[in-house]
């Protein structure tokens, strides 16, 4: 008895699929939004901001940061179907690193 309801269980779950699929239409959604943040934060000097458009396949925008050693970084990139992803960088201002030991006259523990 327990093998014929099992068989049965089984039949109707094939069934139910079935008419799930002929039923089921395909969606595609159309992307579409715009987005942007900033940060800054005088105590720990995190500078960065962001944003973004985009509009079905085709992506734009841009982000920049404040690097460590005093520089400012601008990326702006652009996304679509023909021609990829594509980003332009830039390096804002000279790098300045702090004066002190250099790394190689610290005692090193072994």
């Amino acid at each position: 008895m327990f093998k014929i309801c099992a068989l049965v269980a089984c039949v109707l779950i094939v069934v139910s699929a079935e008419y799930y699929e002929v039923e089921h239409e395909e969606y595609e959604a159309y992307p579409k939004y715009k987005f942007e943040y900033g940060v800054k934060d005088p105590h720990t000097g995190d500078h960065k901001s962001q944003w973004e458009h985009r509009d079905g396949e085709v992506v734009v925008g841009s982000y920049s940061v404040d690097e460590a050693d005093g520089t400012h970084r601008v990326v702006t990139y652009n996304s679509d179907d023909h021609n990829g992803f594509q980003a332009h960088v830039q390096r804002v201002g000279h790098a300045q690193h702090p004066h002190g030991e250099s790394y190689s006259n610290i005692e090193q523990d072994h």
